[in-house]
Formats: C-alpha cells, structure tokens, sequence
C-alpha cells in the first residue's frame, strides 16, 4: 500500500516542516530550503518493492541538502537514482556538479553529504537501493555518483524506462514478484556502474557473449586460488554476483560448477602422468585450488564414480589412451575403464 504525505491539508505556516519531516521519513534525513516565501508545495508517495524503495515526488521549487550532520540519522546507506521527470536539478556530491535535464538519470549515495537544488516546480521518481547489495566496490560507486546519465544509449537507455514503468505501478505486484523486480533493479544499476567506470565493453565489444569469455578466461587463469567463487569474480570483473549468474544462464552450467569441472580437467591431467615424477594425489589437488584431499576426492567421485588414486591405479593398469577430462564425463556416468 502506498504511503501518500501532501501539504494539500496543512497549514501554510506549518507547510515546510511538515515537508522536511516527510522527505526525512521516507527518503532519507535533509534539511529543504524553498526558493520563496509563498507557501510551499509537495506530495511525495512512497512504496516499496522487496527491499527496493520508490518514492514519486512533486513540489515547488527548492534545495534539498544531506549535511555532514544529517549522516548520523540512518545506520544504512542506500545509493539512490533519480529520474527527473519534470523540470530541471543540480545535484553536487564528491566535488561533482551536475546539470539534470527531463529525462535524466542521476545517481547518488546517501553515507556522504549531497545537495540537490531544482530552480522550479519539478516531478522526480527516487529510487533508493541498499548500497550492500550492488556488491561493488566503494570506489567504483563514487566514480558514477554526483553525475547526471543519458538515456540515449547504453544501460541508461534501458534502465529509464523500465524505472518509470516500476514507478507507475508499483503496488500492483505480489511480494514474490515484487523481490524478483527489486532484483532486477540492482542488476541493473550494478550494470550501469559497471559500464561508467569501462569495466564492460560497448557497442560490438559488449555482447554477453564477450564478457562470458573474460570471465572464463579469468577462470582459467585462476584455478588454483582457492578463493576463486563467484563471489571473487564479480569483485574482480565489478559487476554484482546476481549479474554474473545472470550472464551465465544461458550457458548450461553455474559459474561454481564450472570452476569444479575446470579444475578436475586439469587434475585428471596430472594424474595421467607416469613416471617417478608423477605428482602425489595430494600435490594435485593443492596445485589446483582444492582446499584439502577430502574435498578433492569427493569432488572426483561424485564426477568419475572412483577415488582419484583408484583411477589412477586403473589408469597405469590400462596403459594407454588419454584421460577423459571432467567435462566430457561431467554427466555423473563413471569414466569407463576397460
């Protein structure tokens, strides 16, 4: 259910207070300052969907400044995106200043003082999202922060839209459906840091397809970390954990399973040798990113349906041919030994 405050109803002299308070209680704590000394006018109506807050905003002319002093009140920090509907703002954060424009994006983060001035009467939507589940660095959100965003092309271009649809109709989606959509939003805006701060490609070079490739190409170069998750990658491409299963859904295989069939083809690899040089079944596992011989050995059974030294053993019993690597018997079928 939407939460609807106006001045419609209050006294003139009571009018800014009363606003102060609403924008304090559904966004987060400002001080406003009107442009004027006529009454003042707003009406702000707020929903939320899953953890994602929507607000719809418009008011007279005026300033609305998160001071230092005003960081206290809120223990969470939220990164929030405007669309600026009506009218025009400058928004001025990280030493940043920027002129916002009707159809314009701008994107700011509530943990650091900001000010956001509109000359006029305007209409806004104010998206704010818990800045813990962008799952990007601080400092690639401050780059994109205090900036106004076209939304001619790229994920600007995308991401409008698909805001001002959420806006208009945020109360009719179930709670299921409404978590999903929040979801969306963070991929979203993970996305567009993403592409402001040149870690995605564009154009051509920014297919799914090419950005599924660096990530495997980072597998591959990182088999042997023990720390390589999704979760490392995300950090390292910086994109969000959620965007990254997203990217990979429509290549048959999740991003964990992929690194455990990656790193048994290269075991298997080395467990093919012979020779007095043959590596340990212990020295295998460590060298490719397995935390201990028993989580290697149950990763190899549950894939070959034999420990790794009994395949081993079979193996220099059969005395010729290549191993089969993980990923042509990752079907759950025992490798066949004959």
């Amino acid at each position: 259910m939407s939460v609807v405050l106006t001045t419609a109803s209050v006294p003139d002299r009571d009018r800014l207070a009363f606003w102060r308070d609403a924008m304090s209680r559904t966004l987060v704590p400002v001080a406003v300052a009107p442009r004027d000394d006529t009454p003042f006018n707003g009406r702000i109506v707020a929903d939320t969907l899953g953890y994602l807050q929507v607000c719809s905003i418009e008011a007279d002319a005026g300033r609305i400044d998160r001071t230092p002093a005003l960081l206290a009140h809120g223990a969470e920090g939220f990164v929030a995106v405007g669309v600026q509907v009506s009218g025009t703002a400058t928004l001025v954060q990280d030493g940043r200043r920027a002129q916002v424009g009707e159809g314009d994006l701008v994107v700011y983060d509530t943990t650091r003082p900001y000010s956001l001035d509109f000359p006029q009467p305007f209409r806004a939507y104010v998206f704010q999202l818990p800045r813990r589940v962008l799952g990007l660095p601080y400092d690639d959100i401050r780059q994109v922060t205090g900036t106004a965003i076209g939304t001619g092309d790229g994920v600007g271009a995308a991401l409008l839209p698909f805001l001002t649809t959420l806006a208009a109709s945020a109360t009719t989606f179930s709670p299921t459906v409404a978590d999903r959509l929040a979801g969306n939003v963070t991929e979203l805006v993970a996305t567009l840091v993403a592409e402001r701060t040149r870690q995605l490609p564009r154009n051509g070079d920014g297919t799914r397809e090419h950005f599924v490739r660096r990530v495997r190409d980072h597998i591959n170069r990182n088999l042997g970390d023990p720390a390589l998750s999704p979760e490392t990658i995300a950090q390292a491409h910086r994109i969000s954990v959620r965007y990254l299963h997203r990217l990979f859904q429509g290549e048959g295989i999740t991003v964990a399973r992929l690194i455990q069939q990656r790193r048994l083809d290269e075991c298997v690899r080395e467990l093919a040798r012979r020779g007095r040089r043959a590596p340990t079944v212990s020295a295998v596992a460590l060298r490719w990113g397995f935390v201990s011989p028993a989580h290697f050995s149950r990763a190899f059974r549950a894939v070959y349906g034999l420990s790794p030294q009994e395949w081993r053993t079979l193996r220099a019993a059969e005395g010729d041919g290549e191993a089969e690597p993980a990923s042509t018997a990752a079907s759950g079928h025992a490798l066949s030994v004959t």
